[in-house]
């Protein structure tokens, strides 16, 4: 089963039948594990990564650090989910360290994404604080790199 989810968080295209060729199972016990896994919510969903940059179409991507008061008997769970209810959010984390809560927020740019911060996710009652970085580059994401290799074409000049 981990051999299955590692080719396929790599590549959600890769068809049964190559799948069943590099397990060396059959293709019948490939699409039963995969219906299984989709069906014990293994498998959420399946992701097309694309560069915004490259297809000429404005959006930004902040990360959001955000300091929260935990509510009592439901601790970071009920403001996570408040948060994960907006639809310019993209993915809401729980972490250790200085700040709660890691957000990710995707606009058409830093204006609009400053505004939702502003008056969507910062007036919530159990924000304490938000600390906002946009995210200016990509270079590697999903483990994938997204920029070419450039190689170096100047001429070596030795003394």
């Amino acid at each position: 089963m981990q051999e299955l989810l590692e080719i396929l968080e790599k590549n959600s295209r890769i068809s049964v039948k190559d799948l069943a060729v590099m397990l060396e199972e059959d293709e019948a016990g490939i699409a039963s594990q995969m219906t299984q896994l989709e069906k014990d919510k293994i498998i959420f969903g399946y992701h097309t990564m694309i560069d915004w940059d490259k297809a000429k179409i404005d959006r930004v991507t902040a990360l959001i650090e955000v300091r929260v008061t935990p509510q009592r008997g439901e601790g970071f769970d009920y403001i996570a989910q408040r948060i994960y209810q907006f639809e310019e959010v993209t993915a809401v984390y729980l972490m250790s360290g200085a700040f709660d809560l890691t957000v990710i927020v995707e606009g058409k740019t830093m204006k609009e994404v400053a505004l939702f911060v502003a008056r969507r996710l910062a007036p919530i009652d159990q924000v304490l604080s938000t600390s906002t970085h946009f995210i200016l580059k990509r270079y590697k994401d999903h483990g994938v790199v997204l920029e070419e290799t450039k190689n170096d074409e100047r001429m070596l000049v030795s003394p």
